[in-house]
């Protein structure tokens, strides 16, 4: 069984004309890499006898709009429990100085028991990146989701339509700009005995906390 660092140590080694960079936390591999040398790398993890990451197990897009603010005080919240609350009295800078949009693949070794993610961005209006499905099959409905959700497309898909979403849909429902509440709303109308789409009538609001509760930190001091 391969061992991650050896992976990447080969990596580094016989693939760096690449142009990827790697992370690794925890024992688990991330390569970022430029989105014109994605499907060479793609192939070289398929191909190569010593990496042989024959399964693709996931394509995602990621919009990472915000990225880094919330608001929630997020960064206490799992210590804290639920008396947190949003506090507004200065503005958050953004920490995020890449692409606004990026696609992650995550792929499997069966051979070697090992896994690894990879990560590139697009930019760009419309997105584009290329399909990977004539490398690994299982990117067919994936990257279907990922043109759907987020507008993302995959060039040289055979079959690039929406997947979940209704036909005639307009917009792309994982984008961070994209209401929560969507854009329009269906019912049946009984006198045009069809169904019918109106602009929709739920008014935005964010679902924050009004009210701080101190019983959970009461209750914590009770048991120092």
């Amino acid at each position: 069984m391969a061992d991650v660092h050896a992976i990447l140590s080969l990596l580094q080694e016989k693939y760096a004309y690449l142009n990827f960079t790697a992370c690794l936390s925890q024992d688990e591999l991330t390569l970022e890499i430029p989105k014109e040398n994605l499907r060479a790398l793609c192939f070289a993890l398929r191909d190569d006898e010593k990496l042989k990451f024959e399964l693709l197990m996931d394509v995602c897009g990621v919009d990472y709009a915000q990225y880094g603010l919330s608001e929630w005080v997020t960064t206490t919240a799992t210590a804290t429990g639920f008396e947190r609350a949003v506090s507004k009295e200065k503005e958050t800078a953004p920490v995020w100085h890449k692409p606004r949009f990026a696609v992650v693949y995550h792929l499997l070794s069966v051979t070697h028991n090992q896994r690894l993610r990879i990560r590139t961005f697009v930019e760009g209006d419309p997105l584009f990146v290329d399909s990977v499905v004539d490398i690994w099959a299982s990117a067919n409905w994936n990257e279907r989701e990922a043109f759907d959700l987020f507008g993302i497309i995959f060039q040289g898909h055979p079959d690039l339509r929406r997947i979940l979403t209704d036909y005639g849909f307009s917009g792309h429902p994982f984008r961070k700009d994209f209401p929560l509440s969507g854009d329009v709303e269906m019912r049946y109308d009984a006198k045009q005995g069809r169904v019918i789409y109106e602009p929709v009538t739920v008014v935005p609001r964010v679902l924050v906390p009004k009210v701080i509760r101190n019983e959970h930190d009461e209750e914590k001091q009770k048991h120092v």
